[in-house]
């Protein structure tokens, strides 16, 4: 492993690339952003690394994917687990074999049954790793789940709706992450699409993602104590812009909370340096 330089507290000052898991199948917004997050709360690039291999699980819903191969995970240290969630129940024997230190929402916990009591997607952190977007414009966004996206008729019946503005999250992430900043209310299937809304304090509603599991919203959604009812169908967002209501999210006292959290937890020993959360916490 390669040290650059000790750190005046004794820490290690790290220049090696950081090993991040994340899913390589589709495009998927949460993904691209996680790479992103990561280095900008390590100090350190950050190359993609298979999951028995990885230093850290961020962004996502992998703790299925971790569960499965929790056998094979590297000997030469547990790797950290920081701020992922599940779309569905895992079996927790997994947990002796990696180090958690945040998770996206109580939801995860309980199922994990651990006890721990900070929670965060650091997806919420999207306004700190892509800032200055441009400036909000009286549009409506809609951000489908990822594998809607594949479906053309849809697609296509969307685009000929000019009630909202259909934005790709397979889209660079950077490009996605100003687009949603600059609406003046979110429609959203893709759970990052919500998150990155409430980071640039952008109004949101949550769309049906179809058959997609939904216990990863519910999860997020108690992380930052925000109220989820039912999802919107796509074919009632026209009859619910007529009710839209501007003014700051209701749950923002919960997204500091858990900005404070993500911020607070990331792993020290994966830090290039030991300023990095403090610079970020002057940021956010």
């Amino acid at each position: 492993m390669n040290i650059a330089a000790q750190g005046i507290d004794g820490m290690a000052q790290r220049s090696d690339a950081l090993r991040l898991f994340w899913w390589k199948g589709k495009p998927n917004f949460g993904d691209a952003l996680s790479s992103l997050v990561v280095a900008h709360m390590s100090g350190r690039p950050v190359v993609h690394a298979h999951v028995k291999d990885a230093d850290l699980i961020a962004l996502g819903s992998l703790l299925r994917v971790v569960s499965r191969n929790h056998q094979k995970l590297r000997a030469s240290g547990k790797p950290w687990i920081w701020g992922s969630g599940m779309m569905a129940e895992v079996d927790p024997g997994f947990v002796k074999n990696v180090e958690v230190t945040l998770l996206r929402g109580p939801v995860s916990a309980g199922l994990l049954k651990l006890n721990i009591t900070k929670f965060g997607d650091p997806g919420l952190l999207a306004d700190v790793v892509v800032p200055n977007p441009p400036g909000r414009e009286d549009r409506v966004g809609l951000v489908l789940h990822h594998e809607q996206v594949q479906d053309e008729a849809l697609i296509q019946r969307l685009q000929a709706d000019a009630a909202v503005d259909l934005i790709d999250p397979r889209e660079d992430v950077r490009e996605v992450c100003h687009k949603i900043a600059s609406c003046s209310h979110v429609y959203s299937s893709s759970l990052h699409g919500l998150i990155v809304a409430d980071s640039y304090g952008v109004a949101n509603t949550w769309i049906d993602p179809g058959d997609h599991p939904r216990l990863k919203y519910i999860d997020y959604a108690a992380s930052i104590g925000r109220d989820m009812p039912a999802p919107l169908e796509l074919d009632s967002i026209k009859e619910n812009m007529k009710t839209l209501r501007d003014g700051p999210l209701p749950y923002a006292d919960g997204i500091a909370r858990a900005r404070h959290d993500i911020l607070t937890t990331f792993p020290e020993p994966l830090k290039a340096a030991s300023d990095t959360k403090d610079r970020l916490s002057e940021r956010a």
